[in-house]
């Protein structure tokens, strides 16, 4: 492969330091599983400049500088680690050899305007590595979940023969533990039980009150949406023992005066706070889908003879639907993974599966929570998926993004 032609040859005071830093970052990590961090860094900055150094004054040849680094930190990590630390090592000289060049022949310019001055050049770069730590930040404690899940010990760390890639280090056992132990699966059983269900009440209510809090002739319409939206900014242990103080007064009416059975009443208490908890978000995206709505179509329908209820089924429904059904998702999501509202309202008979994992961790440590945190992971990505879909259709019916 021939090498990309040069936009404009930076110079090598440029080009060392950031090549430098780039290798230190990356030391870092691999310093600090060792030990020292410290050494890490200068270890991984010290290896980047002699390797540009290489590259630019000795081959001279991208394509070959690309395969012999690959290569050497391959080799480097097999030595060390084993084969997952020659993967990493791989990758990493990779990356390490297409930043020089990217740099030292200007390859950063190449999609930016040409006017940019070097701090906007620099401001652009450097917000993007910002996102990208803070977007690290966030999804590595989910990326580290996934592989412990397929641990064959009963621990929650890397043992020596996952680290090896050692097919004896992997097993289903925890996942196989899930589907056939009666504590997860009758407390997953109750989540699909009451997810649904708050859901249903949350979507109902939540557009209802959309609907309402979008017309301009409400009095104090702003006071109202912020009271609705109240329990996602009130923290939720406050919320939680409000709602037990409730919803108790409120069971024992129900199983006093009506003679309702009590773990009825007690799935009755848990669906109803969850469904406190999920009509904010209903709410929110509902009238985000509203803002769009052009309001001459219910007004066109009612010239011709439509009812309210026929309107709204026939016209105005249909249009906001993507933002209705993306409001279900995130209170199915909210119910689904809550545990301190059900651990103050609920009682044993309605052990939800957020409930029995924190049971899980605080009373044996079973690592069968890994694997319940995995499938969980997978819904959720399934979940927001569809709510991106929906959204990218939503805009299209409003004509604010092309088809």
């Amino acid at each position: 492969m021939a090498a990309l032609t040069p936009i404009s040859r930076k110079p090598m005071s440029l080009v060392l330091p950031t090549t430098a830093a780039a290798g230190g970052f990356f030391g870092l990590f691999i310093g600090t599983a060792n030990g020292s961090g410290i050494l890490g860094v200068l270890i991984g900055g010290a290896m980047a400049v002699i390797g540009a150094l290489i590259y630019i004054n000795l081959l001279k040849n991208e394509t070959l500088g690309k395969w012999l680094t690959i290569a050497l930190y391959a080799v480097l990590g097999f030595v060390f680690g084993g084969i997952a630390a020659a993967i990493i090592g791989a990758l990493y000289g990779w990356f390490i050899q297409w930043f020089t060049y990217w740099l030292y022949e200007g390859r950063y310019r190449a999609r930016l305007l040409p006017y940019l001055t070097p701090g906007q050049v620099l401001w652009h770069y450097t917000f993007r590595v910002i996102c990208g730590a803070i977007f690290t930040f966030l999804i590595t404690p989910i990326l580290v979940v996934m592989p412990l899940s397929f641990n064959a010990q009963d621990f929650f760390t890397f043992t020596p023969e996952m680290l090896r890639l050692d097919p004896a280090g992997y097993s289903l056992k925890h996942y196989q533990d899930f589907f056939t132990n009666n504590e997860w699966q009758r407390s997953f059983k109750n989540s699909l039980i009451i997810a649904p269900i708050a859901t249903i009440i949350s979507v109902s209510l939540g557009t209802l009150a959309a609907i309402g809090l979008s017309q301009s002739h409400v009095p104090g319409r702003r006071a109202i949406m912020a009271v609705m939206i109240s329990p996602m900014i009130v923290p939720l242990i406050i919320s939680a023992t409000g709602m037990f103080f409730f919803y108790s007064q409120i069971g024992n009416w129900m199983e006093g005066t009506l003679g309702l059975n009590k773990t009825f009443v007690g799935y009755v208490k848990v669906v109803l706070a969850h469904a406190v908890l999920g009509i904010p978000f209903v709410i929110i995206t509902v009238t985000a889908t509203l803002v769009g709505f052009d309001r001459s179509l219910t007004r066109a329908a009612a010239n011709m003879g439509a009812n309210p209820v026929t309107t709204f089924f026939r016209v105005q429904m249909p249009l906001i639907l993507p933002g209705v059904i993306s409001g279900g998702l995130f209170a199915f999501i909210t119910s689904f993974d809550e545990v301190v509202v059900v651990l103050f309202v609920g009682s044993a008979s309605q052990k939800t599966l957020p409930w029995q994992m924190f049971t899980g961790l605080r009373e044996q440590i079973s690592p069968t929570i890994l694997a319940v945190a995995t499938i969980l992971v997978g819904i959720s990505i399934l979940l927001l998926a569809t709510v991106e879909l929906l959204r990218r259709r939503s805009e299209r019916l409003r004509g604010m993004s092309p088809t």
